[in-house]
């Protein structure tokens, strides 16, 4: 087994690295493994040695970027559930925003092969596990959908700044127009207060003092 710093461990990620790029350019049931191999500059054996299918690659994505949801996960389920808990869930979800893009942007173009697949599903687990510890015990249905949106609100953030950029991009626009690209760090900072703003209005801890 490779360690974190092998050879083995640093061919999975750039398998995983090149996989990502192309399933983005021409979509997961367009790209072959073959494909993936000649940009690696590899063989389909040396391929297979890592990821038997296309599968097994979309889990090894999942697995590496979903690590800091499984860090937050841990975190929250050690916590009694209060407003400050309940706040620092949704800072720290932000926190990992900006590099969970690729993966988000991966699973919204490819949803029709992806909606049920092992992995997606594995990855829509995980992001439900922390809207409940958002939301936490007892929580009403406005409750479990503030927390949902919350949340969303985070994920939302990367897509609009790259609708931004386009639009900034496109010949249509000029000076002063309405589209307005910030950074990566703007568009999370912004989507983390409206985040709190909308998780704010879950307080439920009164009723179990």
């Amino acid at each position: 087994m490779g360690t974190p710093h092998s050879p083995r461990s640093d061919t999975r990620a750039r398998i995983i690295a090149v996989a990502l790029e192309l399933f983005s350019e021409q979509g997961y049931e367009q790209t072959a493994l073959r494909e993936i191999a000649d940009r690696l500059g590899v063989t389909k054996a040396a391929l297979y040695y890592h990821f038997k299918t296309k599968d097994d690659i979309v889990h090894g994505i999942v697995q590496g970027m979903a690590a800091p949801i499984d860090d937050i996960i841990a975190w929250g389920r050690e916590q009694p559930w209060t407003p400050e808990v309940r706040d620092e869930l949704i800072r720290r979800f932000a926190a990992g925003g900006s590099e969970r893009a690729p993966l988000l942007r991966f699973f919204h173009e490819n949803q029709p092969a992806l909606r049920d697949s092992p992995a997606g599903l594995e990855f829509k687990e995980r992001v439900i596990a922390i809207i409940r510890l958002v939301h936490g015990p007892d929580a009403t249905f406005e409750d479990r959908l503030r927390a949902t949106m919350a949340l969303f609100t985070i994920n939302s953030a990367m897509f609009i700044l790259k609708q931004d950029a386009a639009e900034c991009a496109g010949p249509e626009h000029v000076g002063g127009g309405p589209a307005t690209a910030g950074s990566p760090e703007e568009a999370m900072a912004a989507a983390q207060l409206v985040a709190l703003e909308i998780g704010g209005l879950i307080d439920h801890s009164a009723a179990r003092v």
